[in-house]
């Protein structure tokens, strides 16, 4: 084998071991991609939820106040000591 030859097998196997590191690192960052974006998604998706249920928590709030004419806007009671005697 002359000494050409050994030098290229040599730098084959740089290149291709230098391209298996590259690809093993490019799986590594993909991964870690594609799970940094879902608990992106999963934190958006609570955000949300949150505040869906704040919505449907306040229309009900004024839902009941509307209902009851013994509580004022602020959601206090504004009855009287003499509205719980009487029932």
């Amino acid at each position: 084998m002359s000494d050409f030859e050994r030098n290229k097998d040599q730098v084959q196997a740089g290149v291709q071991a230098g391209a298996s590191l590259v690809g093993r690192i490019a799986v590594i960052i993909t991964d870690a991609v594609g799970s940094i974006a879902k608990e992106i998604g999963d934190f958006v998706t609570e955000g949300i939820e949150m505040r869906e249920a704040a919505r449907i928590s306040r229309r009900e709030e004024r839902q009941r106040t509307a209902d009851d004419p013994r509580t004022d806007r602020d959601g206090i009671d504004a009855r009287t000591e003499d509205d719980d005697l009487q029932g």
